[in-house]
Formats: structure tokens, C-alpha cells, sequence
């Protein structure tokens, strides 16, 4: 048996204007940076192998929370969420026209136009997560995180989540054979460095 635990990446300004990010690689902003240098890895998580997505983002989080470089997987992009990037949600929602609806009434096929549905996702996410040899940390994005949370808690994109995907905290699943679940204890959350 095999744990992941998946931390996300700390704000940008596209996440704090309300902003699409999806494969567009907006750095962490100051603030993000002086918060997650506070945090350090849990106890027991320390010497765990570290990689990350290939966005600035993802791999400036891994470094500032463990001093560790992480290794880039190409696998845990982000979602590409098409000719939505870059847009903000609640302008989306008032147009009806474009299609918008939110995640949770997506099922595993709805795609935003020219980009990923969960499906696709899944399916580019699978063969380096049931690869995985050892206990790793992958620090990535909430759609990748939805994803293999969907997996684990059995969610199919349609109605209210199990979870929510939230900072500081590490979100561990248990990887046997091809089966994803939800570990015990399933949030990990953050030290902080003088606590």
C-alpha cells in the first residue's frame, strides 16, 4: 500500500481576483509566499519524496514548505480548463450562453470548450499515480486534487462533493494495486515552524 498525500499550491493573484487559472502559470504572490513560510511538513512526513506540477506555482509551494527542490511529473498539471482561462467564474455563471455550470453538475465527460474533461484528466493522472513505487507528496492543483479525491470518495461530479479541497493541509489517499481510497487519517494539516 502506497500513500499519496497532495498539498495545493498557494494563492495567486488570479485566485484572489476570482480568476480561471488552469494551465496559465501565474506565480504565488507575496502574501502566499510570508504564509506558507510558517508551515513546515507534519512530523512523519519530512523525508517523503516530493514532486510537483510543472506550474511555478505548485513547485514554489513544495520548495518554500519543505526547503526541498520537487520534481516536476507532467502528469499533475492542471486541468486545462480551454477558452475559460484567464475568465472569472461569476461572469461565466451570468452569461448563459457559454455553457458554464460548475463542477458539480459536470458528470466525468463535461469539458469546457477546448479543454479537459474529468474523464481526461483521470485518464493522464492514472498511470503515474498507480506507478507510484513509495509514499510521495505531489504538491498540485484543486482540479487534480478533485479528481483523485473523486476517485477515493467515489463522487461522480454530480451534486455536493464529500470534501472540500482547502490550503496548509495534506490530503492523503492509499493507492493498492488500481484501487484509490481514503487514507486514515485522511487531513494532514500543516506545522507551523515556531509553534
Amino acid at each position: 500500500m502506497i500513500r499519496l498525500a497532495m498539498l495545493r499550491h498557494g494563492h495567486t493573484h488570479w485566485n484572489r481576483a476570482g480568476q480561471i487559472q488552469g494551465r496559465t502559470d501565474i506565480p504565488l504572490d507575496d502574501e502566499a509566499r510570508e504564509i506558507l513560510a510558517e508551515f513546515k511538513l507534519p512530523a512523519g512526513w519530512e523525508n517523503t519524496n516530493l514532486v510537483a506540477s510543472p506550474l511555478l506555482r505548485a513547485q514554489e509551494t513544495g520548495e518554500i514548505v519543505t526547503g526541498r527542490k520537487p520534481d516536476v511529473i507532467d502528469a499533475l498539471i492542471e486541468m486545462d480548463w480551454g477558452d475559460w482561462e484567464g475568465k472569472k467564474g461569476v461572469e461565466l455563471k451570468a452569461d448563459p450562453s457559454n455553457g458554464f455550470r460548475d463542477i458539480e453538475h459536470w458528470g466525468w465527460d463535461y469539458q469546457p470548450p477546448g479543454g479537459e474533461s474529468p474523464q481526461m484528466v483521470w485518464d493522464r493522472l492514472a498511470p503515474w499515480l498507480f506507478g507510484l513505487q513509495s509514499d510521495c507528496i505531489a504538491v498540485c492543483h484543486i482540479g487534480i486534487m478533485r479528481m483523485i479525491l473523486a476517485k477515493a470518495h467515489g463522487w461522480d461530479f454530480d451534486g455536493p462533493a464529500s470534501f472540500a479541497v482547502k490550503r496548509n493541509r495534506l490530503f492523503v489517499v492509499e493507492i493498492e494495486g488500481d484501487t484509490v481510497k481514503v487514507a486514515d487519517p485522511d487531513i494532514v494539516r500543516l506545522e507551523r515552524r515556531n509553534a
